[in-house]
């Protein structure tokens, strides 16, 4: 494998887990913050329905940053922690790769650290993998946050024209 081969694997990998971090970031942050405004919801259906609307926006906003930001500081962090332990150190390489995720992924507080320990989470899930990463399976993977976005919008859809049809019908 050449050298071109290897930074085309690497970047391929990194978007591969940008767009499943992102995904799972925007997940969660539904269920977490159902609400942009801190409103509790009343009832299980105010909560779930909080969720369903969220998600996409946390998509909309979280998920270009993670894609650019988190993969550039995540191709900088295993540079910089290559570069600082080699020969025997190089076991500790994966402690030292944390924690300049953490470090770069502390931009924005607690949120932003979120989204870089799943990040890192994923990534070396798919390093322990120790496959060759392609370009069509980077392309491919944007389509998770594209999927789960179009998913949640057509469920708000759906709610909505459900909802509306039943008042053109009583019109």
């Amino acid at each position: 494998m050449d050298m071109n081969d290897t930074i085309s694997s690497l970047i391929s990998r990194k978007i591969i887990s940008a767009s499943i971090a992102g995904s799972v970031f925007a997940i969660l942050c539904g269920f977490v913050f159902p609400s942009f405004v801190g409103e509790d919801a009343d009832t299980m259906r105010e909560y779930m329905w909080g969720v369903v609307s969220m998600i996409p926006v946390y998509l909309m906003y979280s998920f270009p940053i993670i894609l650019v930001y988190a993969t550039v500081t995540s191709i900088i962090s295993d540079f910089l922690a290559g570069l600082i332990l080699r020969g025997k150190l190089k076991k500790l390489e994966i402690y030292v790769s944390a924690i300049f995720h953490l470090l770069f992924g502390s931009i924005l507080l607690w949120v932003s650290l979120l989204a870089s320990i799943i990040y890192f989470v994923v990534d070396r899930f798919w390093v322990k993998k120790k496959g060759s990463h392609k370009w069509s399976q980077a392309l491919l993977s944007l389509a998770l946050p594209l999927l789960l976005w179009i998913i949640f919008m057509g469920i708000i859809w759906f709610a909505d024209f459900s909802k509306n049809w039943t008042e053109y019908l009583v019109n």
